[in-house]
């Protein structure tokens, strides 16, 4: 190959933009930061670059906000304004409490009944390890609130110092409902204190829904039934109602971005007019990945990426080269090896499942690889950047 080969392969930029606010032109404001970001720090645009969006932003620019009374509205119409069994919720103050809180306002008495050791993304209330010194079995045991701080006492997160129990707890009684809580992994357990239910688990909504339904509940609605259409004028989300949405300010949330497929379209033929460049586009909220440390799978929406264009749709088609190094090439070196892995790359099937050589390439949608860069790119603090650029992520060894 030519000295002047390419040295680096894939690099997520985080791009700097205003504060966005309801009503902005988003495509405008994003294109042009990215157009204003390679002109000032010298780098091109490509074909196959990917403009990604975070999906905070979005919703902002669409103003797609609810109250905690919009909340309560919607729970007192469709789950009766009595007793209401509030199963499975993640153990988040930005996620959940504000959700709660509007929950608990529009019913008598919420029945609480917390997943353990963890809730579904790995914030967890205790280890296994306690559990197998208590001698419990969290597939079949239902434990009454008495009996867990009987065996467990009051433990707080270790990252946030909380004790989501007495804190959800408490929301509940602050919000002027009646609170009892049971921890239980069985959703059929929730029958024997309630017949009205919400389903609040994200990824197991369904399966939830599907067998409290089958057992004879008299209601069943997940998080998803919950604004999606308007109260009093309010924002909401058709597709995922509550999910995906993050505390505003202490009475009101941000909801998961509304249909925004126009939005990235936008902005992909934007940038084509301006650079004569055919990006892809995706709008992206958390991503999918596991912290070893807190154990917490990061992924609290829905989906990784609510709208993407049709670039990004699928997953990777890679081989792997330590495998061809290793393997098929292991007598060649220097520039017979290089152009030997070349060769196997250029001339890899459309699709490669099954073949030995792509074992260990990572099986995922390619809006949740790229949206996991993106959001640690980005990260959830004051970065202050939005948008990410990557570019190359679609390059290989032969480019």
């Amino acid at each position: 190959m030519a000295n002047n080969e390419r040295r680096v392969g894939t690099v997520s930029r985080g791009i700097r933009c205003p504060i966005i606010r309801e009503g902005d032109d988003l495509a405008k404001i994003v294109a042009e930061s990215v157009l204003e970001a390679a002109e000032y720090e010298n780098f091109e645009i490509r074909d196959k670059d990917v403009i990604s969006i975070t999906e905070s932003i979005v919703a902002r620019a669409q103003g797609n906000y609810a109250s905690v009374d919009d909340i309560a509205q919607d729970v007192k119409a469709k789950l009766g304004g009595g007793t209401v069994g509030v199963i499975f919720p993640i153990l988040s103050r930005n996620r959940f409490a504000i959700c709660l809180r509007g929950i608990a306002k529009g019913a008598k008495k919420i029945v609480l009944m917390l997943s353990y050791p963890s809730d579904e993304v790995g914030n967890h209330l205790v280890t296994l390890d306690m559990l197998d010194e208590a001698g419990v079995n969290p597939y079949s045991d239902v434990l009454a609130l008495e009996r867990y701080r009987e065996l467990f006492g009051y433990k707080k997160h270790e990252f946030t110092g909380v004790d989501y129990v007495e804190y959800y707890g408490n929301l509940v009684k602050e919000s002027g409902a009646e609170v009892e809580i049971v921890f239980a992994n069985n959703p059929r357990a929730i029958l024997n204190y309630a017949d009205h239910i919400l389903t609040c688990d994200i990824h197991t909504r369904a399966r939830t829904k599907r067998i409290l339904k089958a057992e004879g509940a008299k209601v069943v609605l997940g998080l998803d039934d919950i604004l999606n259409t308007p109260v009093n004028g309010s924002g909401c989300n058709e597709k995922y109602g509550l999910l995906g949405s993050n505390k505003s300010t202490e009475d009101k949330i941000k909801l998961f971005p509304r249909e925004c497929n126009d939005l990235v379209l936008d902005i992909q033929k934007r940038i084509l007019e301006a650079t004569g460049k055919n990006v892809e586009v995706m709008v992206y909220g958390d991503g999918a990945f596991k912290d070893p440390q807190g154990k917490i799978w990061e992924l609290a929406d829905p989906v990784v990426s609510p709208a993407f264009t049709s670039g990004l749709v699928g997953t990777p088609n890679e081989l792997k080269l330590k495998y061809l190094a290793d393997n098929d090439f292991k007598d060649l070196s220097g520039d017979a090896l290089k152009e030997a892995i070349a060769a196997s790359i250029r001339a890899k099937d459309g699709d490669l499942t099954g073949n030995m050589a792509s074992q260990g390439t990572t099986p995922r949608q390619l809006t949740d690889l790229i949206g996991s860069l993106c959001d640690l790119t980005s990260g959830s603090g004051d970065k202050g950047t939005p948008v990410v650029l990557v570019q190359g992520y679609f390059d290989n060894y032969t480019n």
